[in-house]
């Protein structure tokens, strides 16, 4: 039993401090975490992105990613959308008994990983251990802190008739990786989650525009959900093409296959940007310039026209109503 979580080990005694340090400590150390205090003491000023969000993704593992990276990049994603620097993180763990300590580390180690690499540090956090099928293996919870800059201002009600739409990259990956791992379908290709932190590839478009108005991570819901926010928010029209939207050749024929739509598919490190038109060539520009975004395009603009929806001109010339994501397709996505 040494290499599983016991209910012991969420009893607060002896045991919940060993899988602390060993677990927790070894790996995401940093002066504010080491203090082991009910909180972490903090020094901020300025305007403060504060975010909060679960992950209850299934299986904990996928191609390109797994739970523990995406909790760090969907909170720090949800921040830089805000034009938010992140700073801190909070890490808090939901474990059922009998969860293997080795698969515990590998998660550990991915939200070391991953947090360096976003340039954040997890400085708090707490663990529960339940009675086996009170949860499912493993649920995690974060919330997080960043600084936006003065003079950033983003906002979904700030799109304006004549803006344009700027997608970072092929969309569908991680809806498609963590499906196709779930219900064990084979493709020539394998397909990976595009889960990445995003608030680099940010940073870089505020370099060369600050007024960018409209930013969103296409998650649950996939680009037509952010898409419609957006129209939605900001009582504008947005006019999309479909033969400039970038999608993966093997996404595209999961998506015919399986009779999905890539634009309803979760995304954990593609953004939607919508700036005014005289910025939107040297934003475009700028993000080609960043490996997250190689792909990015222009897919359509914001109009005055039929405020609140969001219509596709399609490769055959006709246009059709894109709408929201009804239902769920992919229960269990992040």
């Amino acid at each position: 039993m040494e290499d599983k979580v016991l209910l012991a080990h969420g009893s607060g005694g002896k045991l919940s401090h060993d899988l602390v340090e060993k677990s927790f400590l070894a790996k995401l150390g940093n002066p504010w975490l080491n203090m082991l205090d009910d909180s972490a003491i903090l020094e901020l000023s300025g305007r403060i992105a504060f975010t909060t969000d679960s992950y209850v993704v299934s299986p904990l593992f996928f191609p390109g990613g797994d739970i523990g990276r995406l909790a760090v990049c969907g909170t720090v994603n949800d921040l830089a959308m805000s034009g938010a620097r992140p700073i801190y993180l909070s890490l808090s763990l939901i474990i059922e008994e009998g969860f293997p300590l080795s698969d515990l580390d590998k998660i550990v180690v991915s939200v070391q990983r991953t947090a360096k690499e976003a340039g954040v540090k997890v400085v708090t956090g707490d663990t529960k251990v339940v009675n086996r099928g009170s949860v499912d293996k493993l649920f995690i919870n974060t919330a997080g802190v960043g600084f936006i800059p003065p003079g950033v201002n983003i906002a979904g009600s700030n799109a304006q008739p004549g803006d344009c739409i700027i997608v970072s990259g092929p969309v569908g990956n991680h809806g498609m990786a963590v499906m196709s791992q779930r219900e064990g379908l084979e493709f020539s290709s394998l397909i990976e989650s595009d889960c990445a932190p995003l608030n680099g590839l940010v940073g870089d478009m505020l370099k060369v525009c600050s007024s960018i108005h409209c930013l969103r991570d296409p998650t649950r819901g996939g680009l037509a959900t952010s898409l419609n926010e957006f129209a939605r928010q900001s009582q504008v029209g947005i006019i999309i093409e479909e033969a400039k939207i970038p999608v993966c050749q093997e996404v595209r024929a999961m998506c015919e296959l399986l009779g999905l739509d890539p634009l309803h598919i979760a995304n954990e490190g593609r953004l939607v940007a919508i700036v005014a038109g005289d910025d939107a060539e040297s934003v475009l520009a700028k993000m080609r310039q960043n490996p997250r975004s190689r792909n990015a395009n222009i897919i359509g603009q914001a109009t005055a026209e039929h405020p609140g929806r969001v219509v596709m001109t399609t490769s055959f010339g006709t246009s059709r109503l894109i709408d929201m994501l009804v239902g769920d397709l992919l229960p269990r996505i992040c």
